[in-house]
């Protein structure tokens, strides 16, 4: 249940992105007074509608986003002869250019105020070396330091020893081998001192009792001493409102900067998507819709306390606003940032046609543009379609 939760949250989460997306392009629209007669969430037939004034609001039966419909966006519009000065072709182009930008802006808005909702409210995750509490066990014994690293599982020797011995996120470790243990750091040294494939006692504090359990260190490759395969506890520090404004601005730039990171990398991702080790490729990366759904839902299911859970949740649709906010500014038709483009085209062919005193060509034809709008779509829902696909046959799994 608790993964179903995950994606139905995710869902909603995304539902709300592309609503406010539209949000923008609806209210600069209507700020600079042209004529928007339709604001629908959903496609397909339409469940329910009403209009106040010019503008019709509705409910679709497919809620799989939202839309708005601006009178005159570009020449390719058949705009009746009473409506055209209200068209939003007939408009400053500075007006045009901010109705394009605004959908990418909304999603940028969103994310920097989940980023410092989860600054406010949560805290940033920090690891508390002077307990010895466990908060997070893992689910087996890396077959080398380069999979322990990166949380992978492939090639594993079995269950850790602490799974196989019983202990559980949120223990708290009081004696190795009935020495006693106050931190982190005499926990860590207690253990690498133990014999590796020989049982030791491990006491544990639970719900305010003490339990012994019997757990047999193991090792990985390239690291010294035994290990138990337990990660130390976390604790959530809430920030200040300026510490807040500096932890999302730079969180922020992060996830920018990865994202472009991973648009930059997708080619050479591709051959991997149905790759058995995907998750350890750059294919492990990249992906869908489904693919993000598929890991909200093991962010939550994976446990750790409610903090965990909602932080990751956060993250995740923070990542996903910044991929989206920055994918539409792409100078690319269909997309926003195409349309802004050739906004952009326009004007400096009209300054060009000044200066040689010439009057100003006007709107550029779209109709020419066609080819290439198709051709960047086709493109698209194809890449799409494959990612989805690789997500439902070739999932990422967060351990594997």
């Amino acid at each position: 249940m608790s993964f179903v939760l995950g994606v139905v949250i995710f869902v909603v989460a995304v539902l709300i992105s592309v609503i406010l997306h539209e949000l923008g392009h609806f209210l600069t629209a209507k700020k600079f007074g042209m004529k928007v007669t339709q604001f629908f969430i959903g496609f397909g037939p339409t469940i329910w509608s009403t209009r106040r004034g010019e503008t019709e609001y509705g409910v679709k039966a497919l809620p799989f986003g939202a839309f708005v419909r601006i009178t005159g966006m570009t020449t390719l519009d058949e705009v009746e002869a009473d409506d055209e000065p209200r068209s939003m072709r007939n408009k400053p182009a500075w007006q045009r250019a901010i109705v394009m930008v605004a959908g990418s802006f909304m999603h940028f808005a969103f994310a920097f105020v989940l980023l410092l909702a989860l600054a406010l409210g949560i805290g940033q995750a920090n690891y508390n070396a002077n307990t010895n509490a466990i908060g997070a066990v893992g689910a087996c014994v890396p077959a080398s330091l380069k999979a322990y690293e990166h949380g992978s599982c492939v090639g594993s020797k079995g269950a850790s020893p602490a799974r196989k011995a019983g202990i559980q996120s949120g223990d708290k470790i009081i004696a190795v081998g009935g020495k006693p243990v106050h931190n982190w750091t005499q926990l860590g040294v207690a253990i690498r001192a133990q014999p590796i494939g020989k049982p030791v006692s491990v006491t544990v504090l639970r719900d305010g009792k003490r339990i012994t359990l019997d757990a047999t260190p193991a090792s990985i490759p390239g690291c010294k001493g035994s290990c138990l395969g337990i990660d130390e506890a976390v604790i959530f520090q809430r920030s200040s409102p300026i510490g807040a404004v500096t932890f999302a601005g730079s969180a922020f730039g992060q996830v920018l900067t990865g994202s472009v990171e991973g648009v930059a990398k997708l080619p050479a991702a591709l051959p991997d998507l149905f790759n058995k080790n995907r998750a350890h490729t750059p294919a492990g990366n990249v992906g869908s819709l489904v693919g993000v759904a598929n890991v909200a839902g093991q962010a939550v299911q994976s446990g750790g306390g409610w903090q965990y859970s909602v932080s990751d949740l956060l993250l995740i649709v923070v990542s996903i606003n910044i991929f989206w906010g920055a994918l539409n500014l792409l100078p690319l038709l269909p997309l926003d940032g195409g349309h802004l483009a050739v906004i952009i085209y326009e004007r400096v062919r009209a300054w060009l046609a000044r200066l040689r005193g010439r009057p100003d060509p006007g709107l550029v034809d779209l109709q020419r543009l066609i080819p290439v709008s198709v051709g960047v779509f086709a493109l698209l829902i194809g890449l799409g379609v494959l990612l989805m696909a690789a997500d439902i046959f070739n999932p990422v799994h967060l351990a594997q």
